[in-house]
């Protein structure tokens, strides 16, 4: 048994540690750490390059929404600074092309004129278009497709370019296959003749030893954007006809072919007013759209004109391409092409400035 004196010690030594940790917790109060401020990302300062520019060396800022030519995920929306536009102002845009925007060139084929009119030119299975023909640039198209039974016409598809500028051209296209793989790059390119191999890396770049021609990809594959500068820049993506298109449409695509073909949305720089081509006509300044409006699909022709022998051919009725004459600079249309406010899709679309 504790004696009184033992327990009485027991008994203080007990309220000390109760009056210790008391004061422990008391001085221990919890601190509220404020939330870091999020990191603005940082802007990029771009500058105009081209003399044919009214916006040369002037620099302006990527807008926060992308502030980044080239962002890490290539579904994010990229800076684009349009040198041609009289704001001289950075844009946001995706970097694959716009379908529904000018200078677009997709589905079975239909296009969005310079003039923000959607027209539709089948051509012919197997054979080859002007696209463009400049004094300057041509640019041609293979056409791809099948004629179904009892159809008078065949469905037809763009499958490749061909271009020519100066004494150089360039070709690319959506290699044929059987099934379409989404992991599978299925685009083939050539420059004067040799083959031309990217690594299949999203952004990366490859540039002519002149300079005159760059080529990047804007996912890592299956798209990609080519630049002839002051000239043109193209941006082009491969996709399959899909089963349900097939349905939709009646294609009866084949077991063996998923007509693998390309989407592609044009922006030109200093068109002469005598430009030709398919879709080159509808830049120039006196020309009138024959598609009829408000129809389903309003289609054009022009096989005879612009139908050339080849894919880099400049043999066509109406082609103008003479690299070796000098463009009057009086005559160029330095209009900011392809950025033209188009909204809706099919005969609904609408373009304004």
């Amino acid at each position: 048994m504790l004696g009184f004196k033992t327990l009485l010690v027991i008994l203080l030594l007990q309220a000390m540690l109760a009056s210790m940790v008391i004061d422990a917790a008391s001085g221990n109060k919890v601190k509220r750490v404020k939330p870091p401020k999020p990191v603005k990302p940082v802007q990029e300062i771009l500058t105009c390059k081209s003399r044919k520019s009214k916006c040369f060396k002037k620099r302006v800022k990527c807008p926060m929404e992308c502030p980044k030519v080239k962002p890490k995920n290539p579904k994010d929306k990229a800076c684009f600074l349009d040198c041609y536009s009289p704001k001289c102002e950075a844009v946001c845009k995706s970097r694959k092309p716009n379908c529904n925007g000018p200078g677009a060139a997709c589905y079975d084929p239909r296009f969005i004129g310079g003039d923000g009119i959607v027209f539709y030119f089948h051509g012919k299975s197997n054979e080859h278009f002007t696209l463009i023909s400049d004094s300057d640039l041509q640019i041609n198209a293979r056409f791809i497709g099948l004629r179904p039974k009892g159809r008078t016409r065949d469905y037809t598809w763009i499958q490749a370019l061909g271009l020519k500028y100066g004494h150089h051209n360039f070709t690319l296209e959506a290699t044929r296959t059987e099934e379409w793989d989404d992991n599978v790059d299925h685009l083939k390119l050539s420059h004067d003749g040799m083959e031309l191999v990217i690594p299949e890396d999203h952004s990366y770049e490859w540039s002519s030893t002149e300079g005159d021609i760059q080529v990047e990809r804007t996912s890592t594959i299956n798209s990609m954007a080519v630049t002839i500068p002051d000239l043109v820049e193209i941006s082009v993506n491969v996709i399959p006809v899909s089963e349900e298109d097939s349905k939709i449409h009646n294609y009866q695509i084949p077991a063996d072919d998923c007509f693998a073909h390309l989407e592609v949305q044009f922006r030109f720089f200093g068109l002469s007013s005598n430009v030709e081509g398919i879709l080159g006509r509808t830049y120039r300044p006196d020309f009138e759209n024959p598609a009829k409006q408000g129809v389903e699909m309003p289609v054009v022709g022009g096989d005879d004109k612009y139908k050339t022998s080849s894919l880099l051919a400049t043999d066509c009725a109406s082609c103008v391409f003479a690299p070796d004459n000098m463009k009057d600079e009086n005559e160029s249309l330095m209009m900011e092409y392809g950025m033209l406010d188009c909204k809706g899709g099919g005969n609904g679309i609408a373009c304004k400035k």
